[in-house]
């Protein structure tokens, strides 16, 4: 048993959880609780690098069971509570390896559904996309660099499992990776406060990109301007402006809901 907060592993595992940089290099990120356990067990299971548990967990013998053939570390309550980024540890973490996806091959669809994300910054947003974006049946998820880590404690608990399912990438270069998008057959639609039309009003057929802009300040100027249409999505009273994660989901599932012929 793990009984030292001072334990190399310890600290691995709490490097992972802070920093961002970390995460990269090791091609690790931290999943927490039995929910996000049995889903990657379930999708992924040679994704698990390091699996830590405590005696209460462990001592069920049904999570006993599932984790039994795949190795774990047994540590003590207090050295949970200071690898675990929540405040009430369900006993059991693991560091996995970061999901890899091959993007020509996905990019090549003649039906791609894609969502653009432009510096997204906010945690739960992200993974309030990435759970809609599963449902909606999205291809993919391309962030612009300046975007929030997908690998963030706070973003791979609000997927609820959907990190693993879902294929995303990051880009260096945003622009261009529109621009290679329109060249690939794809249609650029922006939510946009300008919007010429109303978000259900485009066919959205064919290759699909979806473009959602950062919570405070939208798409750039740049961006919105390599969309092939810009929407708008009606309000009333005095809002000025939808939270991303909801703009995201009206235009995915209409887009869904057009396809389906509904």
């Amino acid at each position: 048993m793990i009984s030292s907060t001072a334990n190399p592993r310890v600290k691995h595992i709490v490097q992972l959880q802070k920093k961002a940089r970390e995460r990269r290099e090791q091609g690790l990120f931290v999943i927490e609780g039995r929910k996000m356990l049995e889903e990657v067990l379930r999708d992924a299971p040679e994704a698990v690098a390091e699996l830590y548990v405590t005696e209460e967990y462990a001592a069920f013998p049904e999570q006993e069971k599932a984790i039994s053939g795949i190795g774990y570390e047994i540590v003590s309550d207090e050295v949970m509570k200071v690898m675990a980024d929540t405040m009430e540890p369900q006993g059991v973490l693991a560091a996995v390896r970061m999901p890899q996806y091959d993007k020509q091959r996905l990019l090549e669809r003649e039906d791609a559904v894609w969502l653009a994300l432009e510096d997204l910054r906010d945690p739960g947003n992200l993974g309030t996309i990435l759970r809609t974006a599963e449902a909606a049946g999205v291809t993919g998820v391309i962030l612009s660099r300046n975007s929030v880590d997908m690998y963030n404690p706070k973003v791979v608990r609000s997927t609820m499992g959907a990190i693993f399912r879902v294929p995303h990438f990051y880009t260096e270069n945003f622009l261009a990776e529109l621009s290679e998008l329109k060249r690939g057959g794809a249609c650029l639609y922006a939510a946009h406060l300008a919007g010429t039309q109303e978000y259900d009003m485009p066919a959205y057929a064919g290759k699909t990109v979806i473009l959602i802009g950062n919570e405070a300040g939208g798409l750039s100027s740049a961006a919105a301007e390599a969309a092939d249409c810009l929407v708008k999505i009606p309000m009333e009273g005095k809002a000025e402006s939808l939270n991303a994660a909801v703009a995201a989901a009206l235009l995915v599932y209409e887009t869904y809901r057009r396809r389906r012929g509904v």
